[in-house]
């Protein structure tokens, strides 16, 4: 997810490429953890980047359930 490089991942609503975006900060924000501005993590501690990924996976695992609980 560096710099210039794509993921391979295609996301099935584009969209959600921003939301994921504002939640990668937000998450980091809250465990303290500085994303670079440049958006290289190859400097990175891999125990955050793994922090990182494994609280917005929990976050959301909640919206889902949060939105199926409410159909």
């Amino acid at each position: 997810m560096g710099t210039g490089s794509k993921s391979s991942n295609t996301l099935v609503v584009p969209q959600a490429s921003q939301a994921l975006d504002q939640l990668k900060y937000e998450v980091a924000q809250e465990l303290g953890i500085q994303i670079p501005q440049d958006g290289y993590y190859g400097y990175m501690a891999t125990r955050d980047t793994g922090a990182i990924g494994g609280h917005i996976t929990r976050r959301l695992v909640q919206i889902a359930e949060q939105t199926l609980a409410g159909r």
